[in-house]
């Protein structure tokens, strides 16, 4: 079920929030493999499963692709078939390349500036937080 816009929103801040306090903490959780797959990996990957599957049912079903009564064609088309899932379900690996830079203004992937007054919501807690303690 995906997140309501004010929902979204609270999550957003709550990451720059996150971001602001502990910045090496944020980037090394944003450096993760958390990455959802991409349709073209997904379909990819359904390929790869499809082929295994017929080199699966082709190297039990012709003897001449046996060795000694071992079904090698078999075998490789099921470990072709495990890559292809394994292939759909993963995310791409390493930092995207359109992430942004990681510094303690810079938004999270994913956010939006805000437009009022005042920039994001990091700069306004800092302002914040220095107004209350110059008083």
């Amino acid at each position: 079920m995906p997140l309501s816009d004010h929902e979204q929103r609270m999550l957003d801040q709550i990451e720059s929030a996150l971001y602001a306090e502990d910045p090496k903490f944020a980037s090394s959780v944003r450096g993760g493999n958390l990455r959802a797959p991409s349709a073209r990996r997904r379909l990819q990957g359904a390929a790869l499963f499809v082929i295994g599957l017929a080199m699966l049912v082709c190297g039990v079903a012709f003897k001449a692709t046996m060795i000694g009564g071992f079904p090698v064609l078999s075998v490789i088309g099921f470990i072709v078939m495990f890559g292809g899932v394994v292939y759909a379900i993963t995310g791409p690996r390493g930092i995207a390349k359109d992430a942004p830079a990681a510094g303690p203004g810079a938004p999270l992937r994913g956010q939006k500036k805000s437009k009022g007054a005042g920039g994001s919501f990091t700069s306004r807690m800092e302002d914040r937080f220095r107004r209350r303690f110059d008083e």
